[in-house]
């Protein structure tokens, strides 16, 4: 079985935040992967659903643990390009996720901003995979919609 990188999940994370992009959503693309395989991808849908709480995170760890048939996701990576706020975090922290991997910052809801502990202390975090790729796409959203 070839392995996979995490530069690797955060190209497929980045094209679900493409496909935001295309329908006018911010553009947050995620991917769940499980045993070196995606099993879940998702992107920004808040207004295509009218659901703020529709964000790539929430949708793509319900898909797999739908997919898995368990609520835990310890065996799990999610692949985010944008850090996940408050509310995404605390869900990664009820579905114990085994590993976070985020390209940008959010400097203005990430979950790091609270000095709370939000994420399950055994997920293990890697920030910064296609920070500049992801920061450029949330970037490009904002200047459109500001014209």
């Amino acid at each position: 079985m070839e392995l996979y990188t995490d530069e690797f999940f955060m190209r497929e994370a980045l094209k679900e935040a493409q496909k935001a992009l295309a329908i006018d959503e911010v553009p947050v693309g995620a991917v769940v992967v499980a045993k070196n395989r995606i099993i879940a991808r998702a992107h920004n849908q808040t207004e295509k659903l009218t659901d703020a709480t529709a964000h790539a995170e929430m949708l793509a760890t319900t898909a797999a643990a739908n997919y898995l048939g368990s609520k835990y996701l310890t065996e799990c990576t999610l692949y985010v390009t944008l850090e996940p706020c408050v509310m995404c975090g605390g869900a990664l922290a009820w579905v114990q996720l085994g590993k976070l991997v985020y390209g940008a910052s959010d400097v203005q809801r990430g979950y790091s901003l609270i000095r709370l502990q939000v994420l399950h202390p055994k997920t293990e975090v890697i920030s910064g995979v296609f920070a500049v790729e992801a920061k450029e796409l949330i970037d490009k959203f904002f200047k459109r919609i500001r014209e």
